[in-house]
């Protein structure tokens, strides 16, 4: 079966692929305009879908549509954080419930097209990889990028890949699908936007098999909704150095069985 359009051409999907299940996580802070657009095309994959929505304290009225939304066949798992807390906590609350296979992260504001991630998916189900990045970088050049945002993550992706020895070119990217076990083993911390570059690193600690592919990718503007500025690249840099040269504590990453989320509770923050 071809896969869905996408920058890097069409891809044959294995049937493999019809046969495991996949969770998409699917972080949201004040996304009214596009959260339900967004679900809908999620659920025209043809794939066991786990659509797992977490609200992160969003006051422009997401969270109302949400739990009307809850009652349909959009939303399996609704989590509603009590305020805003960061994507991070965020990510890591929708991580703990996710039960697919694999697990795909996919932003709520149009950026990034869900008809790709069949295609991200099939390089796991082959057994060719354990996570897979969709990389803005490596198709056809897209011209809905801000520049200094553009600068920004070649910087951050640059420092990270001579700590990691990873060869990527966008570890911001939203799309970044893995495998549910070994997610589980990573003990992730970062509450903000830092959760990028620290699931980078822990990936790489973990020797995990990392593949990039091409995909497409639509920017929308600061007056759109866009939230990610100049300081969370700064923090993302900092965030490398810290996950990176401090690395795991040891006793945690010696426990493989043990649930590195339950050290603290991303709806709580205890």
């Amino acid at each position: 079966m071809p896969s869905p359009d996408f920058p890097g051409g069409e891809l044959e999907l294995p049937q493999a692929l019809f046969a495991v299940s996949l969770s998409v996580v699917v972080p949201c802070y004040n996304e009214l305009a596009t959260v339900e657009r967004l679900l809908r095309r999620v659920r025209t994959l043809p794939l066991d879908l786990e659509v797992i929505v977490v609200d992160d304290g969003s006051v422009d009225g997401t969270r109302d549509l949400l739990r009307k939304l809850e009652r349909t066949e959009l939303i399996d798992v609704l989590v509603l954080l009590p305020s805003n807390r960061g994507k991070g906590a965020a990510l890591r609350a929708g991580f703990e419930r996710a039960t697919g296979d694999i697990v795909a992260v996919q932003d709520a504001d149009l950026e990034y097209d869900p008809v790709q991630l069949p295609s991200l998916v099939a390089p796991i189900v082959e057994g060719l990889a354990d996570a897979v990045y969709g990389s803005r970088f490596t198709g056809p050049r897209q011209n809905t990028y801000y520049y200094w945002n553009h600068v920004g993550n070649r910087v951050i992706t640059t420092v990270s890949n001579a700590f990691t020895n990873l060869r990527l070119t966008d570890i911001e990217t939203c799309y970044k699908v893995i495998r549910r076990d070994l997610l589980r083993t990573l003990p992730l911390t970062a509450r903000s936007f830092t959760i990028e570059p620290e699931i980078t690193a822990r990936l790489a600690q973990s020797r995990a098999r990392v593949v990039e592919l091409p995909i497409s990718y639509h920017g929308r503007s600061y007056e759109e909704g866009k939230k990610i500025g100049w300081r969370d690249g700064v923090r993302a840099l900092r965030a490398i150095l810290q996950f990176n040269i401090l690395g795991p504590k040891a006793k945690r990453w010696k426990r493989p069985d043990r649930d590195p989320w339950r050290e603290r509770n991303p709806e709580t923050g205890k």
